[in-house]
Parts: C-alpha cells; structure tokens; sequence
C-alpha cells in the first residue's frame, strides 16, 4: 500500500529545507521531505573551509555542460549538490541577496508579490544576524548570518586598492545600497556552516508531522486527470500527497523531473519515448548563469592560506579551530568582494568580485606553488539563455546542461571588462607589498581576442543557475506568481527555477527566501493561517 502524506516536497535543499520546515510547523499536516543524496555527516559539511572540497566531488551529482559553442567548445564542471541541505551545504556560504531592482524587475513583468518590499520581510524573518538588526535585518530566524571570523591583513589591503580606482568599502551589500567592495555576512554561526538542512531541519526532526527520506530518488511525478497525485522513486516506492506534490530540487533538478514525468516540449520528450503528460515547451528554458572568470597572483609571503595545504600546517591549523574557532578552517575562502560596474551607465552594480584567500580552491582553477591570492569577477546580467534537457529516459542519466555561455556578444563584452579591473585592483600600490606577479592571465595577454582566448581556457560556473521553470503571467510561463505549475493542479515548484531573471549576486540566500516565502501562499491558498 501506498504512503500517503498531505505534501511532498522533492529535494533538500536550500528551499526545500525552508519549506519542509515552515509547513510542518502545521501538526495537522503530514509533510514528507524527499532527498536524492545522503545526510550531513562528513565534518567538511561543517566546517567553513570544508568548501575547498566541495567542488571537486564532495557531495556532488558530478555533471558537466555540454560544450560550449560560443567558448570554444569548452566543458565545465557543473557542481550540483547530493547531500541534504543542497547548495547550502557545499557553497563557499557567502550571504549577498541580490539588488532591490532585480525583484522590483519581476514585479515589472507580472510577478505580483515578488518586489523588493514583499521579498524583504522573508529575507529578515529566515536571519539570526548576528550583526544588524534593522530594516533590512533581522535576528531570532533559523540562518546564522555573522561576519566573517578568520578575515587576513590582504584583505584591508584589497579594500585600499579599491579605493585607489574610486570604488568604496561598503559595510553592509545587503543594506541600503550594493555597491562598493565588502566583508560578505557568511552563512554560518559560531564558526560553523550553517546551512539550510542544519538551520531548518535539524531543529527539527522531532516533530512526528516531518518524514525525511534520504537516498530517495524520484523516478517520475504522477499526474493522474491533470492533478499531480504522488511520485514514484527509483527504488520501486510510491508515495500519495493529498494536497500538493513540491518540486524543489533546483534549477537543472526541477526541469530534469519534470521532463522525466512527461511535462515539457512534446517534440523532445517524444523522441525519447517519454509519454507526454504536459506539453509545455519552456520548461528547461530560460537557464542563465554567471560566468566566473578569474585573476590570479603569486603572493610574496605565507599572506593567503595556501600554505596551510602542507600535512602538517593543516594540522595546526585543524587544532587553532578547535580550540579559537579562528584561523584557515573557520575561513569560508572567499569571504570579501564586492559589487561594481562593467557598465558606468547599468541600473545598479553589474559585476561581483570573490577574493580568494588562496588558489586552487575550486575544481578546475589553477593552484600557485608558491601561494596566490585569487580575484574572481563575474557578469550579474547576463542576456544569454541555455537549455536543460534529458539525453535519455533513465532518471540515471546525467541531463544536458547547456548554460549557452557568452551567447550574446554584450556578455562577452562586460566579463572582458570585469576581468581587467580584477586585474587593474590587484596591481594597485596597497597590495604590491603582498604581491609578486600576476600569473593569470598574464601580461602576454592584451587584446580582447587574447581575453576571450583565456576566458575558453580559464574560467568556470559562479554556481548561480537559475530561471528554468520561470514564473510569469505571459502564455509560456512555466509557474505562475504562487509558483503553481501551469496546467497542472496540485503542483508547485519552489526554487531558483522560478527566477525571470537572475538575480545580481549569489542564489542561496534567495533560495531560502522562496521557500519562506511559499510556505505562506500554500498556506493561504489552502485557506488556513499561519500556525
């Protein structure tokens, strides 16, 4: 016989965990939280510098892109979370949410109730800052917000060099104004990771309402007379939900499902022998990214904490956090950057920069033997759009990612741009006593054929996908403004997917904030209050 919940919610992650919480907070509904990956219980989940390994295979699916055309044919590393408590638990914790115009943009296009002044109270309500309680701000929530707590000396020199080229320090990203380089709040609390599987769930679990399923892969979603009805799992399982059935499982995750439950473009769901439930042709549409491209420069002494790589310094290191909760292991690695412009004439910031208090923190990304320091710029506006698409039926089966990077030529144009003042802020006289030479991309490299030759060989994702199951009210939206799926009664999804529009920094902190946020319309859409 069949288990029966009220909601099924599919994917832990940064939303999900948000949504499985809040709804359960409601004892007369049985909600039940479907995970593909396994708990949290490696310590690198933990620890903030556990994210030096995260991309490079810990807690991943382990995808890549399909080459990219307008890059050369390059193939990326495509880091998506299998671990509880998704991209939260394997990001470098950074807490940027994007500029206020970015959603006041989404109320434009017909997404009533996601301006700025309506995503601000769930933005506030999800923090425990430990900083800043204000209007923008606030304390008491699930998330540990804090400022950093292993910051070293060349990170005031950055924010000098800034200076020296006209771009201010900023003590708050998040507060009234973006712009300016910065200290990143950090998603962690007393020097721990606090992701949304350990500041949602783990609190928690007790509650007899709350079914947590781990190593719980969803084969396909039933729609039985238009209504979505349950799922079935790989393993042969199938579970009922009374009420709605809530894909959460990210911006590849959601269209990927979908798409394996028959829900999306007829004519490539046809060819590969999947029975079409939904023909709906956006679905897996829309995907946009943020190319990282990245500076690096050989340090001219122990200034980074590439030095701690050693066995024995990791040794010391892992014994100064035990007993401080400082030093290399209580760093996120990239806990200062900043916002500014490609653009002199955009909105408001176009470009992000990461500082990374090493190199070869990330899959891919070139490691000094010597010690460096890296500065990651990427563009936060990107015009071009890529696709999610299955390349077979087996739910197995990688998808086909295909972020369609540098597309338009203005994308190319503003990371070239981005790329230069990394590169122009690194060699101001504030950092030259920490600084030997910059190694990449070099001084060989000058003209802007020579840039993009370096961007196809050194450069990877910023981990920000977004907008494959896009909420509107035109004809080929996917969700509508409650995030129900078009053409489908009892199914909502409730994750970056339903983005229009990347928002102009890091996603986690605005995945959370979906999920806060969705929790009250299903509520008020099933016609009960808040408990």
């Amino acid at each position: 016989m069949a288990k029966g919940y009220d909601f099924i919610i599919i994917g832990g992650g940064s939303a999900g965990c948000a949504l499985a919480a809040r709804l359960s907070e409601d004892p007369n509904v049985q909600v039940c939280l479907l995970e593909a990956g396994g708990r949290d219980r490696h310590p690198f989940y933990h620890l903030p510098a556990g994210f030096a390994k995260m991309t490079k295979g810990i807690g991943s699916w382990g995808w890549s892109t399909v080459p990219q055309r307008h890059m050369r044919d390059k193939v990326f590393t495509y880091t998506q979370a299998k671990v509880i408590g998704g991209g939260s638990a394997i990001n470098a914790q950074i807490y940027t949410r994007g500029n206020a115009q970015d959603y006041d943009d989404w109320r434009q296009m017909g997404c009533d109730g996601w301006s700025y002044e309506d995503v601000l109270p769930y933005f506030r309500k999800a923090e425990d800052n430990d900083t800043y309680n204000n209007r923008y701000h606030g304390q008491g929530g699930p998330l540990g917000v804090s400022q950093p707590a292993a910051p070293l000396p060349i990170c005031e020199a950055y924010f000098e060099a800034a200076a020296a080229l006209g771009i201010p320090k900023n003590e708050d990203v998040n507060g009234e104004h973006q712009d300016g380089v910065a200290y990143y709040q950090l998603t962690q609390k007393h020097a721990r990771r606090s992701s949304a599987a350990m500041a949602y769930l783990a609190p928690n679990t007790s509650r007899p309402n709350l079914t947590i399923r781990y190593h719980s892969q969803v084969q396909r979603i039933v729609v039985e007379g238009g209504r979505a009805t349950g799922v079935d799992l790989t393993d042969g399982t199938h579970l009922t939900a009374s009420t709605e059935v809530i894909l959460s499982s990210g911006a590849i995750g959601s269209p990927r499902l979908l798409q394996l439950s028959g829900i999306g473009p007829a004519d490539h769901l046809g060819a590969l022998g999947i029975d079409v439930v939904l023909d709906q042709p956006n679905v897996g549409e829309n995907l946009q990214d943020h190319l990282d491209l990245y500076c690096i420069c050989e340090v001219s002494g122990p200034h980074t904490y590439d030095r701690y790589a050693k066995l024995h310094m990791s040794a010391l290191a892992g014994l100064q956090y035990l007993f401080t909760r400082k030093g290399p292991v209580a760093s996120s690695l990239f806990e200062t950057g900043g916002f500014w412009y490609a653009d002199p004439d955009a909105r408001s910031p176009d470009l992000q920069f990461h500082l990374g208090l090493g190199t070869g923190i990330e899959a891919g990304v070139a490691a000094m033997p010597d010690g460096g320091v890296t500065l990651n710029s990427c563009y936060l506006r990107p015009r071009s759009r890529g696709t999610v698409r299955l390349q077979s039926a087996d739910p197995s089966a990688a998808p086909l990612i295909d972020p369609n990077y540098l597309a338009d030529p203005l994308d190319r144009e503003m990371s070239i741009r981005g790329l230069k003042l990394t590169q122009e802020i690194l060699a101001q006289d504030p950092l030259k006593p920490f600084i030997k030479a910059e190694r990449l991309p070099g001084p060989e490299v000058r003209t802007d054929d020579e840039y993009f030759a370096f961007i196809c060989a050194h450069s990877k994702t910023s981990h920000h996908c977004a907008g494959t199951c896009r909420m509107g009210t035109d004809p080929g939206a996917v969700t509508d403004s409650r995030l129900r799926l078009n053409g489908i009664e009892a199914l909502r999804v409730v994750d970056n997917s339903i983005m229009p529009t990347v928002i102009s920094s890091n996603t986690n902190a605005a995945a959370i904030m979906i999920g806060e946020k969705a929790a009250d319309m299903i509520h008020e859409d099933q016609g009960g209050a808040r408990p």
